[in-house]
């Protein structure tokens, strides 16, 4: 009997692991979404992945791990890796403890292998020291008799079932989510893919992982939203949204230097891009008037002989052709520069209560009664578990839902903007379609004057090629972007915004917290956004 197994577990690396990616690239329908792309993973990196929703992050992770092949470029590994996702490896009538199981295969079969070995190296069974030697080594690169107790705690810090007996397909999302979570962050890797591991964690659980990537000893890439996690967590950023010529953009510092980087590329990008449409201008002017006087200015006055007349055309027609060469030889290869948010004046009525909420409560859906009081410049942030009706107090103060206690009064011609958790449905009207009508109702009903009314393009949110497309066409990110633009528009003097970063990327976020620590209109926010929390950690809290 030999002590060599016929299948080994996986053995991670350690410093010699390393995930190498050249020349990647990978197209979708008709659009290129990952160009030329290097990049080179080992032990120490500790990469974020940012851009707006459909740039390729996802599918960035696929490639390296394995899961999709791309249309050009090679990906090599060596050594263990892990992917953080949503999809689960076993059936849903499996249940919490197959998907334990299946997880932790690997440790498992680690300390079976050296029992093993301990029993042929007993019975003095020929090579069974060597044997031993290699499953011993294996099991201790896996950790592998702490692994159940690793995971065991992983699964309490995230919140996540314990019985081992539910059937997953009893289970949330959620719940399977951080099953699964707990069994990657408590098993031993070498490298480490996350695609947006912050999705369904409370505080606590977003706490657990952050220190859990800290402590983690391989390598990292984070494909997340969530501005403090990769703040703490990497210390290179890749951004994978448009750049002025093509390609994706790589930013030491973390993700303070990823800011900095950022903004002076984008303000050397709208430099370059209006000096070559002024110039552009300029000489297409030049080019107009050459012409103009070849038609018109040339003609002498009355009386001036055919000689002069003839003298002077050739002169204009050359002229010309230099204004058209000019033209011409000027090429505009700057293309057009990220949207950039603007949001509108919002207005204020001065020493007046906009709205106020007495004793507020909406049976089943209200932890308590509030009282809110908005004027003209608050600020309030509602704090809370879910199901403590944060979403609904928003719903009461707007107006849309009756309090079955307490009184709510707004000041007359008072204007509210509410940007719900859940937005526009899907549909064949374009966004810009939706955006108009929805603008067309509040002037038809006196709640906004028309010299108020400003273009959809005006906002800063939506490309124009994306305003023409109907909304079930467009991303997740691109449709709150809308829903975001029709509240703007609106010209609030209260603005109620529920978890307003849902679905946004990074830099919308930041554009969005500037706007709203400037704007004078009263705002209340709820939100899970730990970064937004911190940014407005000044306004008042709300804890229901």
């Amino acid at each position: 009997m030999s002590a060599d197994p016929v299948h080994r577990p996986a053995v991670p690396a350690g410093e010699h692991a390393q995930l190498t990616a050249t020349g990647i690239r990978l197209v979708r329908g008709a659009r290129t979404v990952l160009e030329d792309l290097d990049l080179t993973i080992t032990p120490t990196t500790r990469l974020g992945v940012v851009g707006e929703n459909g740039r390729g992050k996802s599918s960035l992770l696929a490639v390296l791990s394995g899961a999709l092949l791309p249309d050009a470029g090679t990906v090599r590994r060596t050594g263990t890796l892990a992917v953080v996702d949503q999809e689960l490896p076993v059936p849903p009538e499996g249940t919490v403890g197959d998907l334990l199981d299946l997880e932790l295969t690997a440790e498992h079969t680690a300390v079976a292998q050296v029992e093993a070995a301990a029993r042929a190296l007993a019975a003095q069974e020929p090579g069974a020291a060597d044997g031993y030697a290699h499953a011993l080594t294996v099991a201790q690169a896996l950790d592998a008799w702490d692994a159940d107790r690793r995971v065991d705690l992983a699964l309490q810090a995230l919140h996540a079932v314990t019985d081992r007996s539910r059937v997953l397909g009893t289970l949330s999302v959620g719940q399977r989510y951080r099953v699964r979570l707990a069994c990657l962050l408590g098993t031993v890797h070498d490298l480490l893919l996350l695609d947006e591991p912050t999705n369904h964690l409370d505080a606590a659980g977003l706490a657990h992982l952050g220190a859990a990537l800290r402590g983690f000893r391989g390598g990292v890439v984070l494909v997340s939203h969530d501005r403090r996690l990769l703040g703490q967590v990497v210390d290179t950023v890749l951004d994978l949204d448009p750049s002025w010529d093509g390609r994706p953009r790589w930013y030491g510092g973390g993700v303070a230097g990823w800011r900095a980087g950022r903004a002076a590329e984008r303000s050397r990008w709208i430099h370059d891009h209006r000096e070559q449409q002024a110039e552009h201008a300029r000489l297409t002017g030049n080019l107009d008037r050459a012409r103009s006087r070849l038609v018109d200015g040339w003609r002498p006055d009355k009386g001036t002989g055919k000689h002069t007349r003839a003298t002077r055309a050739p002169g204009l027609v050359r002229s010309v052709h230099r204004r058209q060469e000019d033209l011409e030889r000027h090429r505009v290869d700057v293309p057009e520069p990220p949207l950039v948010l603007s949001v509108p004046e919002l207005p204020v009525l001065s020493e007046v209560e906009l709205v106020r909420a007495e004793g507020v409560a909406v049976r089943d859906r209200s932890a308590r009664s509030v009282d809110v009081v908005l004027e003209s410049g608050a600020r309030l942030v509602v704090r809370g578990p879910n199901g403590a009706g944060k979403s609904t107090l928003l719903q009461v103060l707007s107006g849309e839902l009756v309090p079955d206690t307490g009184r709510r009064t707004a000041a007359p011609g008072v204007r509210i903007g509410h940007l719900p958790q859940e937005g526009l449905r899907h549909g064949d009207r374009t966004a810009q379609t939706v955006y108009e009508q929805e603008l067309v109702r509040l002037v038809l009903a006196g709640r906004l004057a028309e010299h108020e009314v400003v273009p959809l393009a005006a906002l800063g949110l939506l490309a124009a090629r994306d305003g023409e497309r109907p909304l079930a066409e467009l991303s997740a990110g691109q449709r709150r972007r809308l829903e975001l633009a029709v509240v703007l528009a609106s010209r609030p003097h209260v603005l109620l915004l529920d978890e307003p970063t849902n679905h946004l990327s990074i830099a919308l976020v930041d554009e969005l917290t500037e706007a709203l620590a400037a704007t004078a209109a009263a705002v209340v926010l709820t939100t899970h956004d730990r970064q937004l929390l911190r940014d407005t950690r000044d306004w008042p809290r709300l804890v229901l």
